[in-house]
């Protein structure tokens, strides 16, 4: 099993030997390496079982530092990243040749962010690279939002794990770029499209489902349990699945139905609170005795459109 604890030092001397460290932040915990050096961030594909066609997103601390990875940070990330950072938002920029192919999956953009918690800005500041992080968990799975979860599903195939906590918001980022001349938001994620409108004004969304994806989570399946994970109405699923026993996800209605397991992320209709409590509350009931999940389509505003976006990707395969 792989050592947890809250030893910055010790992440720092793993990553800069080339190592893999699990790092919390306030989405997910991430599966992190030196950003720079290709043979490290192969060791993150290898981890996750991760094909290589989906890129990572790079994580570092200041503005100033991400500035020397790309060749171009424009006035309408200005305004996103003084606004947003640290937070929830990854900008897609144009790379400079430092930041390997391996990265970006061979296209011209890298993805970046200043994560929003103290431990790891902290463990940032420290180094003169980018950290690539994805999610860290095997690929496609649920993504993790505790350092237990990490264990549990990566074990020994992390030199280190940096324990945060519970993540805060515990969905992954907002992912945004600039398209056709318009700010464009290609994953949604913490933060709401209606804040970001907020600064930029009307984006584009432009949600692909793709294998030969753009940018990080775009892929169709993804973030998925082992058990199937079906949306739709609820009371009508437990009447057409009266043999099954049944788990249940639903936004703040307690459906007390028979032969069924519960999960409520919010029962004062909070859609934070709600995405906070996604992703633990699919794990667990992916470890229960249920044979189906069946979830309920959240309020498509705010974090509600990114937790049904998270769903719809569960339930793909």
């Amino acid at each position: 099993m792989s050592k947890i604890g809250i030893d910055i030092e010790k992440a720092k001397q793993i990553l800069q030997q080339g190592g893999l460290v699990a790092i919390p932040t306030e989405t997910v915990y991430g599966l992190a390496a030196n950003g720079l050096d290709k043979n490290a961030v192969l060791k993150i594909f290898e981890a996750k079982n991760r094909p290589h066609f989906d890129p990572l997103i790079i994580h570092t601390n200041s503005i100033d530092k991400i500035k020397q990875w790309v060749t171009d940070f424009p006035q309408w990330a200005k305004q996103l990243a003084d606004v947003f950072w640290p937070g929830p938002l990854t900008l897609l920029l144009p790379k400079k040749n430092i930041v390997p192919d391996l990265v970006t999956s061979g296209l011209p953009q890298v993805a970046v962010r200043i994560p929003n918690h103290k431990l790891t800005l902290q463990l940032l500041e420290s180094l003169d690279f980018p950290l690539a992080a994805p999610s860290a968990n095997p690929f496609g799975y649920i993504s993790p939002t505790t350092a237990a979860h990490v264990t549990a599903q990566l074990q020994n195939k992390v030199d280190y794990i940096l324990d945060g906590g519970t993540c805060d918001v515990g969905i992954e980022s907002t992912i945004v770029g600039f398209e056709n001349n318009s700010v464009t938001v290609y994953r949604l994620g913490g933060l709401a499209i209606e804040d970001i409108e907020q600064v930029v004004g009307k984006v584009n969304v432009q949600l692909n489902q793709s294998s030969n994806p753009t940018a990080p989570g775009m892929l169709k399946s993804h973030y998925a349990p082992t058990k199937p994970l079906f949306i739709g109405n609820v009371v009508d699923f437990i009447k057409n699945n009266s043999l099954k026993k049944i788990g249940i996800i639903s936004f703040c209605k307690d459906y007390n139905a028979e032969k069924s397991y519960s999960k409520i992320l919010s029962p004062t209709k909070d859609l934070k609170e709600a995405a906070h409590n996604l992703f633990a509350a699919i794990r667990e009931l992916d470890a229960s005795d249920v044979d189906l999940i069946v979830a309920e389509k959240f309020p498509d505003t705010f974090l509600g459109r990114a937790i049904n976006d998270r769903l719809q990707r569960a339930s793909a395969k």
